[in-house]
């Protein structure tokens, strides 16, 4: 079997005699019958398929597009029966958190928060409640998870691998059931589309996933399709010197004296540090320069923002910053970085 980084750019590409060389943008709702397509919400279209095979490829099992990485979530949360109760960490991604409030609100859920590196809790729990919903790193905190000690339990086990990407680990071989991406991110890489993944091994529980999508019309379009397509293609190389620059980065931010607490996997490029308070923290974004405050991350430009400035990450360290390392030159986001701190 071919290494990820060759499956990244060779899955889900045409290879008949005659046929382009990448799957174009098929810009249509409705096919011609007798085919394999039918209607776009049901059947899908080209471009999705090629988009779903090299994600599936890459994480190990069938995966199913959406419009968003919250409609994916949502898509997820409607295999489990009503009543379930579902443990999530209490650092964790805030649209995950509020779908799963509102779900108790309404009575369809019971929510268990833990904190994420308690292994020892989270491995009660797999034999107590329905659902685990890991995240690893945790977003925005970057705990990190033992995903392998608690698969196998009475629960199901679901993982958001946004942050760690299917080069990092892929938690369907490690026993979970189902995977979620925010494509968004790294995926796409560009700061351009909206789009969520879900990935399963399970043949009935990815064509439940796909029957989902098609109830709620959770579709993406064929553009953004496209675009993550177009996206995954580099997202090794991409990710490799982000990689780079963010333990340089890490490394650094961690000696300065003005910086309190630094987070770092050890991969990939998302960093979270901390500084003395709220204030010392928005003053230190105000004064950037080259990195840009903006909200999401993944691109390959640099962003960073104070999380607990949303409502939904209220209870995350006041001064705590998160930090998506772009593909600027190292030395001039330090310069960056430094005055700012300065």
């Amino acid at each position: 079997m071919v290494r990820p980084r060759t499956r990244a750019v060779t899955a889900g590409r045409p290879n008949e005699p005659g046929e382009p060389l990448n799957t174009p943008i098929v810009p249509a709702s409705t096919y011609v019958a007798g085919g394999d397509f039918t209607y776009a919400r049901e059947s899908g279209t080209p471009t999705w398929v090629a988009l779903e095979e090299a994600v599936g490829s890459l994480e190990g099992g069938r995966a199913t597009a959406f419009a968003s990485g919250v409609a994916a979530v949502a898509a997820v949360f409607e295999l489990f029966p009503i009543g379930a109760e579902v443990a999530v960490p209490t650092f964790s991604y805030s649209g995950t958190r509020a779908l799963l409030e509102h779900a108790e609100k309404q009575g369809r859920f019971t929510v268990r928060q833990l904190e994420p590196e308690d292994t020892g809790a989270w491995r009660a729990a797999g034999d107590e409640v329905d659902v685990l919903w890991i995240e690893s790193p945790t977003n925005p905190t970057l705990h990190l998870m033992d995903i392998a000690s608690l698969t196998g339990r009475h629960a199901k086990v679901v993982v958001d691998n946004t942050f760690a990407t299917p080069l990092a680990q892929q938690p369907l071989a490690d026993g979970a059931d189902v995977v979620v991406h925010s494509a968004t991110k790294l995926i796409g890489g560009h700061s351009d589309l909206l789009l969520g993944v879900t990935i399963a091994a399970d043949e009935t529980l990815a064509q439940e996933l796909r029957d989902a999508r098609t109830r709620n019309g959770a579709t993406p379009g064929a553009l953004e399709a496209w675009l993550a397509l177009r996206g995954l293609r580099t997202m090794p190389v991409r990710l490799a010197e982000q990689s780079k620059t963010a333990a340089l980065l890490a490394e650094r931010l961690e000696a300065h004296e003005a910086v309190t607490k630094v987070r770092y996997p050890g991969q990939g490029m998302m960093i979270a540090f901390e500084l003395a308070d709220a204030r010392a923290a928005e003053r230190f974004v105000g004064r950037l320069e080259l990195i840009v405050h903006a909200t999401s991350l993944g691109g390959v430009e640099s962003l960073i923002e104070r999380r607990a400035r949303y409502a939904g990450d209220a209870h995350v360290p006041p001064g705590l910053i998160r930090f998506s390392v772009g593909l600027e030159d190292p030395e001039d986001l330090w310069g960056d970085l430094e005055n700012a701190l300065g």
